[in-house]
């Protein structure tokens, strides 16, 4: 499955559990960040990142060479703390 695929599937799933009116917000919400501009700034596909270390959920430090040595590595970034 292509990642498009998934992110359409997820959306859809998305769409038959939240109501509506909220999902309408958050599409307008979305589309008004995407008209702010703000995805000029945003990292693009392919880019590089110099080395980094990063702790895991045990603390443990993860560096970043050791994870492209095992091949890509994606990295995501969640606004917010749990």
């Amino acid at each position: 499955m292509t990642l498009k695929a998934k992110l359409d599937q997820i959306k859809a799933g998305a769409a038959q559990k939240i109501p509506p009116e909220v999902f309408k917000k958050m599409g307008a919400a979305t589309n008004e960040l995407r008209d702010s501009g703000i995805m000029d700034g945003v990292v693009k596909v392919g880019s590089k990142f110099p080395p980094f270390a990063l702790s895991n959920q045990s603390g443990v430090q993860i560096r970043s060479e050791d994870l492209l040595a095992r091949g890509a590595v994606v990295l995501t970034v969640f606004r917010g703390h749990w």
